[in-house]
């Protein structure tokens, strides 16, 4: 791609592959952010803002957006305490995608049941920065110094293997549903951090003038989670109920209350959250709520 097409263009980074990449398309689709990316290309122009995106591996996003090579980006929460860049970026929004938890695990079978018992021996994993950080609390906690601390090696993948092969007594990595912990004989002993997918941008921004148009974006986004969160319910209520009703679905404010043709009656809508809905439905029929309806929310600004 011509260089001179990114000019005065806000640089947003995307992970090209892995667990958060088909997400991050589903989130710049709900925002409104089109484009066209051609077969093999790492960098395509936005059609309908200002914008390029830019498909980078995850791991290389937090030192590109801390430089202020790019604008914006989409990385791991934990990716982001690996490469050392949580003071030069800021975190605008955890996006609630992209969800593991950063493990101790040990073969299931074995003697070692805790990250004490843990302490002094081998430990291989795939993020050495994180783990050597909390390991070395834990020796330091049990006075464990020299060649009595415990030992960290990095291996870039298949770190699941490494206690079967016997290069390691416990290893530190990302969980998410267990399948593959459980099958490789392991199980968790402690968690070192939970993770999820964040939007982020630089504390030392290049191209200053893009402020109003990051914000903009932050918006689009937020809009987008939000609506994920929240669904709409409404429903037909006799008018006395309205005080029991209102206490059920709130909303986010108050309650839209709205009057019926039929004496006595009302219609009420409000925003409930999604994960409380059946909840919420089963206490307004309680109440003497009737033709109660759902409705899914596509975007929001709340």
């Amino acid at each position: 791609m011509n260089k001179d097409l990114l000019d005065g263009r806000l640089l947003f980074a995307i992970p090209k592959k892995g667990r958060l990449h088909e997400k991050c398309l589903e989130l710049l689709s709900g925002a409104d952010i089109q484009f066209r990316r051609h077969n093999r290309l790492d960098v395509c122009l936005v059609m309908n803002h200002p914008m390029a995106l830019v498909f980078l591996p995850a791991a290389d996003i937090p030192s590109f957006v801390a430089n202020g090579d790019v604008d914006l980006g989409i990385t791991g929460h934990d990716v982001i305490l690996e490469a050392r860049m949580q003071d030069q970026i800021t975190e605008i929004h955890r996006l609630g995608f992209g969800k593991c938890a950063l493990q101790v695990q040990t073969p299931e079978n074995g003697p070692i049941k805790s990250v004490e018992d843990l302490a002094g021996k081998r430990v291989v994993t795939s993020f050495d920065v994180i783990a050597g950080a909390y390991f070395a609390e834990i020796d330091e906690r049990l006075n464990l110094t020299g060649d009595n601390k415990t030992k960290i090696q990095y291996v870039g993948g298949s770190v699941e293997a490494a206690c079967a092969l016997g290069l390691a007594d416990g290893i530190v990595d990302l969980v998410e549903s267990g399948d593959t912990m459980r099958a490789a004989g392991l199980h968790a002993i402690a968690t070192v951090l939970q993770t999820e997918a964040v939007l982020i941008r630089s504390n030392a921004p290049h191209r200053a003038h893009h402020a109003p148009l990051i914000d903009l974006m932050a918006s689009r986004i937020a809009g987008v989670l939000a609506a994920a969160k929240y669904v709409i319910c409404e429903y037909n209520i006799p008018r006395q109920s309205i005080p029991q009703a209102a206490a059920i679905t709130p909303g986010r404010r108050a309650p839209t209350i709205s009057p019926l043709e039929e004496e006595g009656w009302v219609a009420i809508s409000s925003m409930v959250e999604k994960k409380n809905i059946a909840n919420v439905m089963d206490q307004l029929v309680k109440i003497g709520a009737e033709d109660l309806m759902v409705f899914n929310l596509d975007n929001c600004r709340v």
